[in-house]
């Protein structure tokens, strides 16, 4: 039997690369490379709410870091240097996301090339909605981590389908802390990045980065695009601010992604007594 199909819609499924992405991360090397990086964390709002969470977040880290999916390493530079950073992310990154990063361990499959209860801190930012079994990953975690060391994630929500087709899922508060629970996890603290406001500006401000400098076709609709986008461009400039200033609320239940820390409890605890999510405090 036939499925019906709707008239004038894609089958998403048959999308195998996406019409328009912005440029990939570049390890910062030298002033010039700050200063890129500066200006894409002012215009790319996901980008820039996450390196101010982790900002926050990271200078506490001590001991061993490992940094899972670490694609060009851009917030290896917040931790102290007093930490031992370990990076690695999968053997396939340089085909299916541009990353190849010399100082980087590769790893197929499930089981990261890292001995068991050797690490003090994981460390994966947007990088748990590219693994096909969250499951698995959150058990890797658990298994190099030692008892008591952090698990710090974040994930996007508000956003686009991105690295079509490696990229599989979108992660509540509700479903993060089941997922990391169930991986033998405490109870997370899990931080919204941003809000409506926030969202609505990343939108607009999306719309009008793809005139100028998306993949856009025949030669004559490319340069009409250029124009109306540097016409614009006052106004991209204007919602950055306002999407900036954004991110200062308490978090929105409509935001940008989530940041998400948690403690291992240790493979011997008694996971049984933990604090689920649908437990009462």
């Amino acid at each position: 039997m036939n499925l019906p199909s709707l008239p004038h819609r894609d089958n998403m499924i048959d999308r195998s690369r996406e019409a328009w992405k912005p440029p990939i991360f570049r390890p910062e090397q030298g002033a010039v490379a700050s200063i890129v990086a500066a200006v894409r964390r002012f215009l790319d709002l996901q980008a820039g709410s996450i390196w101010r969470d982790l900002k926050s977040l990271v200078p506490h880290c001590e001991g061993t870091v490992l940094d899972v999916g670490c694609g060009a390493q851009p917030y290896r530079s917040l931790l102290s240097p007093t930490v031992r950073y370990i990076g690695i992310d999968r053997a396939a990154a340089a085909e299916e996301f541009g990353y190849r990063v010399p100082d980087t361990l590769s790893y197929d499959g499930t089981n990261w090339p890292i001995d068991d209860a050797s690490v003090d801190t994981v460390m994966a930012t947007e990088t748990l909605e590219h693994v096909v079994r969250p499951e698995e990953f959150l058990a890797e975690a658990a298994r190099v981590l030692r008892p008591g060391g952090w698990l710090l994630l974040t994930v996007p929500f508000a956003a686009r389908w991105h690295y079509i087709p490696y990229d599989y899922w979108r992660f509540t508060p509700s479903g993060l802390a089941r997922l990391v629970g169930d991986a033998g996890f405490g109870r997370p603290v899990v931080y919204a990045r941003g809000n409506e406001v926030t969202v609505a500006c990343y939108k607009v401000m999306a719309l009008v980065l793809v005139l100028l400098m998306g993949d856009i076709r025949p030669a004559p609709r490319k340069w009409g695009a250029r124009v109306c986008g540097v016409v614009l461009s006052p106004l991209l400039v204007g919602l950055a601010i306002i999407g900036g200033w954004s991110l200062r609320s308490r978090g929105g239940n409509d935001c940008l992604g989530y940041t998400l820390l948690a403690s291992f409890l240790g493979r011997d605890a008694d996971l049984a007594g933990a604090q689920r999510p649908e437990s009462r405090s």
